[in-house]
């Protein structure tokens, strides 16, 4: 077995380098007031309204938002949570403090917290996290960060998933080194996408991972996700005959649709058997998906790989702004 458990530098680090837990302290409250809408997708029903005037709307304002997505355990599966913010700053301060209080729920759970990223712009999104307080209340050591999807280049590559996460996140805080999990960038996609499934599977094996009862696939405490214009996530693109593969916890892709073209990727029954999903999906350019994803009664035949992220014993969460569901609201209510 051949993963690399990598530092913040393309070097490998030894695991049993830890650093001492840091002290807990109280989150604090989230400005702003998100729309909050619980949905199905496979009734199509969308309910958007107005969160600038409580009392007028009937809404009462959501000041403590995260604290209540992630203790609101009670949403039927197959329920999917859509929180709309005014702009992508709330959105983020939004971000950090959910991220945060499921770091301290696993953290005291299991002893760890397994966090899943991917690329695009959702690094930006976590730009709270390297900030007071987390930087500081988080308890780092718990975590172990793993990708949803990587490109087949060296970690100094600008098109590299890992060094965009580093530059951005990684380098801020102190995970400890073995305990980031990037890609063998030594072997070809393939070879890449079978030592990484192996990865997994023996950290499920010695309990670092959780495993899904109801599937038998790995169980991550969260996965951040992130869309494209086109509705892909990960490297699952629309049409695409990765959409079907059923068996492999980790694949791989060498006709990628966008460059570059080789490519390894969590396949969807591992997705869909997290315990948390936050879809991060902001900005105009993705509004027409969106509006596809939850707004449209298309058939199952041309399904947006969006939407096939269907948790099978977790809470999916999408955490847009005004711009990204911009089809989908009610004018007369903005």
């Amino acid at each position: 077995m051949r993963f690399y458990a990598v530092s913040h530098s393309p070097a490998v680090v030894p695991s049993h380098r830890r650093l001492r837990p840091l002290p807990a302290r109280s989150l604090p409250a989230i400005p702003g007031s998100p729309v909050r809408t619980n949905f199905l997708l496979a009734e199509r029903k969308i309910s958007l309204g107005v969160a600038r005037n409580p009392v007028r709307s009937g809404r009462r304002p959501i000041s403590a938002m995260a604290s209540e997505a992630i203790s609101s355990t009670a949403a039927a599966k197959g329920k999917k949570e859509l929180l709309v913010f005014e702009s992508e700053e709330e959105l983020s301060v939004s971000l950090a403090k959910y991220t945060a209080e499921l770091s301290e729920k696993f953290a005291q759970e299991r002893g760890a917290f397994t966090v899943v990223l991917s690329g695009g712009s959702l690094i930006k999104s976590l730009r709270k996290l390297v900030e007071p307080p987390y930087l500081e209340s988080v308890d780092w050591t718990k975590w172990h960060v793993f990708w949803v999807d990587e490109r087949v280049v060296p970690k100094d590559h600008a098109d590299s998933n890992y060094k965009l996460a580093y530059d951005g996140f990684l380098s801020k805080v102190p995970i400890p080194p073995g305990q980031v999990y990037a890609i063998n960038d030594s072997l070809s996609a393939e070879g890449a996408a079978d030592d990484y499934e192996i990865c997994l599977k023996q950290l499920v094996k010695t309990g670092v991972v959780a495993a899904s009862s109801a599937t038998g696939f790995a169980k991550f405490d969260l996965m951040l996700l992130g869309m494209g214009p086109d509705g892909h996530v990960a490297s699952l693109f629309p049409e695409h005959p990765l959409l079907n593969e059923n068996q492999r916890w980790v694949t791989f892709i060498k006709d990628s649709p966008k460059p570059p073209p080789e490519r390894i990727t969590f396949t969807f029954p591992v997705i869909n058997s997290s315990a948390y999903v936050a879809l991060v999906v902001t900005g105009a350019g993705k509004a027409s998906a969106v509006h596809k994803a939850l707004g449209s009664g298309q058939s199952l035949s041309d399904m947006l790989p969006v939407e096939m992220v269907s948790l099978k014993d977790g809470k999916f969460s999408w955490f847009t702004d005004k711009a990204a569901v911009s089809l989908l609201q009610d004018r007369a209510s903005l």
